[in-house]
């Protein structure tokens, strides 16, 4: 669970927290830190090495939904992050997918990866990212996720003060 577990999406609130995030500090060096609520403990940030990564919008639990109801959820769900994606597109000009196939193989196998994504791994934010940038010298990246069918699907956003870019097989 996020500490975004029940509030509504507003393509609006998760542009301006898009646009705090990308105004606020990231740490240029150091372990990779979660960071959640003090009296609930939900996830509400990880930081790391060059980035930091934030829950924007929290489904419902999806146990015992199913078929249809399960589809209009990943509809639903789909749309907020299009929505997202189209709003910052505007702001910032047409974004860039940045896969996470090879984050994702490249973790399984236990191989290293570099810390924003070693982060997403283990965050299980395994949903390709849209990234923009660079914007005011840094770059901000968004994505749709859920670890398995019944987990809520979360969408999140990075910030990086160095390039987000796809992984490469042979890297």
């Amino acid at each position: 669970m996020t500490a975004r577990s029940g509030e509504a999406f507003g393509t609006g609130r998760a542009v301006l927290d898009t646009e705090a995030l990308l105004a606020g500090p990231v740490p240029a060096t150091g372990p990779t830190v979660d960071e959640g609520e003090p009296d609930t403990g939900e996830w509400s940030a990880t930081a790391g090495e060059g980035f930091r990564i934030v829950p924007l919008w929290e489904s419902g639990d999806l146990i015992g939904v199913y078929e249809r109801e399960w589809e209009e959820a990943e509809e639903a769900a789909s749309g907020h992050l299009a929505d997202l994606v189209g709003e910052l597109d505007r702001r910032w000009g047409a974004h860039r997918a940045a896969g996470m196939r090879v984050p994702i193989f490249r973790d399984l196998a236990g191989e290293p990866l570099p810390p924003l994504y070693r982060a997403l791994c283990d965050k299980d934010c395994l949903g390709d990212l849209a990234v923009w940038g660079p914007v005011d010298g840094r770059w901000v990246a968004v994505s749709l996720n859920q670890c398995d069918g019944d987990a809520p699907m979360i969408l999140v956003a990075v910030v990086a003060d160095r390039p987000i870019v796809e992984l490469d097989d042979a890297e």
